[in-house]
């Protein structure tokens, strides 16, 4: 089953998004960062334009100091389609 959850990293005041397949591996990725939320990322697994970002690269079974917040899959759908469409017309 598909699922979706944020978690933000203090570190580089990024909140990161992501859906995540049956097998723990993320198939898209959304990233916002700072106050102003800027779109960084917004990958999915089988993008080779790397306009868009990369999606993690270990399943996240293996991750470890990240706190899960749950989402639903339409509000991932919203900020996905927004961040995708600002990272598109930067690159145009």
């Amino acid at each position: 089953m598909t699922t979706w959850f944020r978690s933000y990293w203090d570190e580089e005041d990024t909140w990161f998004y992501f859906e995540v397949g049956d097998d723990d591996w993320v198939t898209r990725q959304v990233e916002l960062q700072g106050p102003e939320l800027r779109p960084v990322a917004a990958a999915r697994d089988t993008d080779s334009d790397m306009r868009y970002g990369i999606t993690a690269e270990r399943p996240v079974t293996e991750w470890e100091g990240h706190m899960p917040e749950p989402l639903t899959g339409e509000r991932f759908e919203s900020i996905w389609v927004a961040a995708r469409t600002q990272l598109g017309a930067r690159s145009a």
